[in-house]
């Protein structure tokens, strides 16, 4: 081979590691400026949702249709490099305004998904609990199928019939699946904010809540006062909804639980109004009658003795520990002040007169 030929074969190998190079460092430019540019997408887009199915590679592709990236392959090398980048999660994620491509696979990758609030309100019930959930359109709604439930008994039937939480679904079906050993559902659900992604299903939120409450009770049941007139957790849970129900006034709560407790050691009936118009159920129009006081429903406490059958409300942990932890003293009695308060009576002639006086307030501020 004489030397030009091996000359031109030199220059020409040359020519080409040169060309390459200029190839490659183009890329690489064009790739680190696609790194930090910021995604087009349309203006009024602010949310993005990745559903099963949706690989880098399906994503790319369809962000390169729609304009929002100029290369798919730069987004594919991206997480060629970043392996990690390849894991996206199925969810609803926000787009901010200077969104890049690491900054939106990183949201991707870690499943940084939008967190909506659902919140349970000390006091509410089942059936207003139920009713929020099914207004909730972020929420999935995978109630249990009618007829799945196999423990209903006559007993249950009648609660169902004389309670305000009638529920368009079997609820018996749904305690089976939430592992709740009790005739109703009422009471079993923590009041708290619990967040989640969209789509999030409604029997994953009332498991958090349930398991919430479960570890309440049961650290305050093992931290109780001693002498309860309690057989269980659950009738303390009971006691808390009626409290829960009774006031909303912090101070308040363990003089109402020691006025219940001590009515319950001496076999009195609790004669609490919110028992009475849980038991009236949806038919209650906001005033309690005499008659009311005196149909006997399984939650009317003037006519039963005892706790009634269930919870009547979600109690929150203050109205738990009070429940479990009442205050002392004599008060078998108390009425409602007028100003939100109550005002505690330790015989029947001292409750009359409280009573009393509360009836002229009502009337003054009605006249």
């Amino acid at each position: 081979m004489n030397l030009k030929k091996i000359i031109s074969i030199r220059f020409l190998f040359g020519a080409v590691l040169f060309a390459l190079f200029l190839t490659t460092y183009w890329h690489w430019s064009a790739y680190k400026a696609f790194l930090q540019t910021r995604l087009n997408f349309a203006q009024e887009q602010n949310t993005l949702v990745v559903k099963p199915g949706h690989g880098i590679n399906w994503l790319a592709y369809q962000w390169q249709q729609q304009g929002v990236i100029d290369n798919q392959y730069y987004l594919r090398f991206l997480c060629w490099l970043n392996p990690e980048y390849k894991n996206i999660k199925v969810g609803e994620y926000e787009l901010e305004g200077n969104e890049t491509p690491i900054s939106l696979m990183q949201k991707l990758s870690e499943g940084m998904v939008i967190q909506y609030p659902f919140t349970i309100v000390e006091g509410t019930t089942s059936f207003d609990i139920f009713k929020q959930l099914n207004n909730t359109s972020e929420i999935k709604k995978d109630w249990p199928k009618v007829g799945k439930g196999k423990r209903t008994t006559e007993s249950q039937n009648e609660l169902s019939s004389a309670e305000s939480n009638q529920q368009p679904f079997d609820e018996q079906a749904l305690l089976i699946e939430l592992k709740i050993e009790h005739p109703k559902l009422e009471g079993w659900l923590f009041p708290d904010t619990y967040h989640y992604g969209k789509n999030t299903s409604a029997m994953e939120l009332l498991k958090r809540s349930v398991a919430r409450m479960r570890k309440i009770l049961k650290e305050e049941w093992s931290n109780r006062a001693p002498g309860l007139p309690y057989q269980n957790e659950y009738e303390a849970l009971i006691m808390a909804s009626i409290i829960e129900k009774e006031t909303g006034i912090e101070s308040e709560r363990e003089q109402i639980a020691g006025v219940f407790v001590r009515r319950l050691q001496k076999n009195m009936r609790l004669q609490t109004d919110p028992t009475v118009i849980y038991g009236i159920g949806p038919s209650f129009n906001g005033d309690i009658t005499y008659k009311d006081l005196r149909t006997r429903t399984p939650y009317n406490t003037y006519v039963i003795k005892g706790l009634p059958p269930t919870p009547i409300a979600m109690a929150g942990q203050a109205s738990i520990h009070a429940a479990l932890n009442p205050a002392d003293g004599d008060a078998l009695y108390f009425v409602a002040t007028g100003d939100g308060g109550h005002k505690f009576s330790a015989t029947l002639e001292e409750h009359n007169k409280a009573l009393k006086e509360y009836l002229r307030k009502l009337r003054q501020k009605n006249n």
